[in-house]
C-alpha cells in the first residue's frame, strides 16, 4: 500500500492537480467511489456531495471525468447535477456522451447482437437474487443478493464466454462478459488527458488497474500523476499497492475530493 492521503493539504499525490487546474484533469470510477456498493445495482446512487464537488471541480479544472462499467445513459441520469462540463464514459469506455448524443466505438458494435443473445439466456436461467445488467455490448451478472448462486454465475459466464466470443472479467460479487477489442479505462485516462500536465484518477475494482497502467505510462513522459484508490474489505490488494494515496470508502474519497477543490478555489486567479 503506498500510502494515505497527507501533505500540508492533505492531498498527497492528489496535489498535483492544484498546481495548474486548467491543465489538469481529474477522473474517477463511479460504483465504489463515488457511490457505495449496495445489494442491489440497480439502486446505486452518489453519496451526499459526490455531484457538487465534480461540479465544482469542473468549473476549475482543464478536464473533470467518470469511467465506468456503468451504461453512459445511467451515468447520466445518476449525475446529472453535475452539469455537461464532467465526461460520463460508461462501459469501460465502449460509449460516451459527446454533443448530447450517446455515442457508442465502432469495434464493438458488432458484439450487440452477441450480448443481447447472453442478456436473453442469462435472464431466462438464472437463479433467483440474481441480476442480469444488459450493457449494449456488454452484459455483468450479479449475486450479491444470492451469495449461494456464485457458482452458476461463473459457469454461466464461462460457457457463454465460449460459445459468443465475449471476454470474462470477473468483478465483485459479479461477473462480466465484454467484447474483445482494446478498450479499457486506461485508454479512456490517455485520451481524455491528452495534453494535461497532471492527471488523477480514483477507483475501487481490479477495472481501475488500466487506469493506473496508463497514469504510469503517462508518469514515464514527464506527467505528474496520482493514483488514488478508494479501499473496503473487497478491494484487490493489487489496487492498494498501485495507489500512491489511499481513503477509506466513498465519502472519504468525496471528502479528498472536496479537499482538492477548496485548494483550488482558493488559488489567486491568474494574472490577478
Amino acid at each position: 500500500m503506498a500510502g494515505a492521503a497527507g501533505g500540508a493539504s492533505g492531498l498527497g499525490a492528489l496535489g498535483a492537480l492544484a498546481e495548474d487546474p486548467a491543465a489538469s484533469a481529474l477522473l474517477t470510477d463511479f460504483d465504489g467511489t463515488l457511490a457505495a456498493i449496495v445489494p442491489d445495482p440497480a439502486t446505486a446512487v452518489p453519496v451526499p456531495g459526490a455531484i457538487d464537488v465534480l461540479a465544482r471541480l469542473a468549473r476549475h479544472l482543464g478536464v473533470v471525468g467518470v469511467v465506468s462499467g456503468r451504461p453512459a445513459a445511467f451515468l447520466r441520469e445518476r449525475l446529472a447535477g453535475a452539469g455537461g462540463a464532467v465526461h460520463l464514459v460508461g462501459v469501460y469506455g465502449f460509449e460516451w456522451f459527446e454533443d448530447g448524443e450517446l455515442r457508442i466505438a465502432p469495434e464493438v458494435e458488432p458484439w450487440l447482437g452477441p450480448a443481447a443473445r447472453v442478456v436473453a439466456a442469462a435472464r431466462a436461467e438464472a437463479p433467483a437474487g440474481v441480476g442480469v445488467e444488459h450493457k449494449g455490448a456488454a452484459v455483468a451478472i450479479h449475486w450479491r443478493r444470492a451469495p449461494e448462486a456464485g457458482a452458476w454465475g461463473m459457469a454461466f459466464a464461462r460457457r457463454w464466454a465460449a460459445d459468443s466470443g465475449l471476454e470474462l472479467q470477473p468483478g465483485r460479487m459479479a461477473v462480466e462478459l465484454r467484447p474483445p477489442v482494446r478498450i479499457d479505462k486506461g485508454v479512456v485516462v490517455t485520451r481524455l488527458s491528452s495534453g494535461c500536465r497532471a492527471v488523477g484518477f480514483a477507483g475501487d475494482d481490479a477495472g481501475d488497474l488500466a487506469a493506473f497502467a496508463a497514469l504510469d505510462d503517462l508518469a514515464r513522459h514527464g506527467v505528474l500523476t496520482a493514483r488514488v484508490a478508494v479501499a473496503d474489505e473487497e478491494s484487490p490488494a493489487a489496487l492498494l499497492d498501485a495507489a500512491d494515496v489511499v481513503v477509506e470508502g466513498p465519502v472519504q474519497a468525496i471528502g479528498l475530493l472536496r479537499r482538492l477543490a477548496d485548494v483550488v478555489e482558493a488559488r489567486p486567479a491568474a494574472g490577478g
